[in-house]
């Protein structure tokens, strides 16, 4: 990290702290803490650190994924740890709804961090499994080489998991600007969060299926010609629905093919026409965030860390479970018996 980001933001971390726990005090629930492990098990953060680490080392593309499995538990019941439940008779598994189905990953990394961090704390399950999926998250940016944040703790795991919800709260990738307001406005997002948080869409891949509509049939005055020529030599009209294409249109790529860093080059893309998904592109599309796009792909991507790790804090803050609600699962796939 550049010394002139790292100085950013450990400047900022401490308002970020402060301004999220006014956030929760107001929402009426507890606050959470990023010291909310310190005495009970100060092992804790370290020992997803370097699970993390070695897991995006061996892929990188699992940093994204790890991502948006905080991402999308958010969106659904808020931050509970409920995307990691599997189907039961009683449990509706939000794997099985459409934005997470055959593509949300992860979920074996995550039982790998659990099982470090109950022998880390003694043997016992101390750490909840929502807030694996936060500090996994941010862990998860680092790595790649983005900001950090101070990850705000004490969530505890939820009982329940909502397919429905999951359909219909998680922001579709053929959602124009207004429906993407809309969605993240439920929960308690703003429009700068909107536009912050699709920056994550700088490291990752997106599914032929998701994109293929857009690069065949949307028009040059919103996809570059050229771009569009491109996707279409993996992504074809009638077939490879599980294609990958890459969510940042940088040329500079890891062993792998993922995009090499986390920085502000998704947003110059959008500005260029060649935002990948629908979704993407909405945002820069002579509509109210366009302005903020611009200002996130200049000045090297600062502004754009900033207000990302700001709007990270904000996310993981969505109606956390806290107190007596809620428990600490034995095991991330299932309600303790």
């Amino acid at each position: 990290m550049a010394n002139s980001h790292r100085a950013i933001f450990f400047t900022i971390l401490l308002l970020l702290a402060v301004a999220a726990a006014a956030t929760a005090s107001s929402a009426g629930f507890s606050p959470l803490s990023p010291y909310y492990y310190s005495k009970i098990c100060p092992k804790a953060l370290p020992a997803i650190r370097r699970v993390v680490e070695a897991a995006v080392s061996g892929e990188r593309r699992m940093g994204a994924s790890l991502l948006r499995l905080h991402f999308h538990d958010c969106f659904v019941q808020g931050c509970d740890g409920s995307i990691l439940l599997d189907a039961t008779p009683t449990i509706d598994s939000e794997k099985t709804a459409l934005p997470n189905n055959n593509s949300a990953r992860g979920f074996e990394v995550i039982d790998m961090i659990k099982a470090e961090v109950d022998k880390a704390c003694g043997g016992k399950p101390v750490v909840s499994c929502a807030d694996i999926l936060a500090v996994a998250a941010r862990d998860s940016v680092v790595a790649l080489g983005g900001p950090s944040w101070e990850v705000q703790l004490g969530r505890r795991d939820s009982t329940s998991a909502s397919r429905t919800t999951a359909n219909n709260d998680i922001p579709s990738p053929f959602m124009d600007l207004p429906a993407l307001k809309s969605s993240f406005q439920k929960q308690g997002l703003n429009e700068r969060d909107l536009v912050a948080l699709s920056g994550g869409h700088t490291i990752g891949f997106s599914q032929c299926q998701f994109f293929r509509n857009r690069i065949f049939n949307e028009t040059a005055d919103n996809i570059d010609a050229e771009f569009a020529r491109e996707r279409r030599a993996s992504c074809f009209a009638g077939s490879g629905d599980a294609n990958l294409g890459s969510l940042d249109g940088s040329p500079t790529r890891f062993d792998d093919g993922s995009p090499a860093r986390f920085d502000g080059s998704y947003f110059k893309n959008l500005v260029e026409k060649k935002g990948l998904l629908h979704s993407d592109q909405a945002l820069f599309a002579g509509g109210s965030t366009d302005s903020v796009v611009k200002g996130y792909g200049s000045n090297n991507g600062r502004s754009f860390w900033f207000d990302f790790a700001s709007s990270m804090v904000k996310m993981g803050n969505i109606k956390p479970l806290t107190g007596n609600r809620g428990q600490i699962r034995v095991n991330c796939r299932k309600v303790n018996a």
